[in-house]
Formats: C-alpha cells, structure tokens, sequence
C-alpha cells in the first residue's frame, strides 16, 4: 500500500468491512512497540454502562457538601 504525496492511505475494503468504518467514521492511529495500529473511535460513552448503579440516595446538594467537606 502506498502513502500519497498527503499522506494518505485506502484502507482496504475488507478492514473497513470488519471494523465497521464507513464515510464519517472516526478512527485513530495508535503506536505501540514501533507497529502502528489502525482503531476505531468509539461514540459510545464511556460512562453509559454506570447509570443507575449508585445504591446511595443522595440529593446533589447533600453531595456537594459531602465533596467540599462540609458538615
């Protein structure tokens, strides 16, 4: 695979088929021990599979307080 005078590259159809990538897709270059690998961003939040876990019913001014060390 060559690299254009931009710096640019075709992924090849089968990656893109297995990754899931298609137009406006995100994806990232990561560099691990001197290979560099092709990853898809993730829109998910990360955050998404914690809502609705806490067991602790506290108002929002009762942690608040609770964070700033009041009493």
């Amino acid at each position: 695979m060559r690299v254009t005078s931009k710096g640019q590259v075709t992924i090849p159809k089968k990656v893109r088929k297995t990754l899931g990538i298609g137009p406006k897709s995100e994806v990232d270059f990561v560099e691990e021990d001197g290979r560099v690998y092709l990853v898809k961003k993730s829109k998910e939040n990360p955050y998404k599979s914690l809502l609705g876990s806490a067991t602790i019913k506290m108002t929002t001014d009762e942690i608040m307080a609770l964070t700033r060390g009041e009493k």
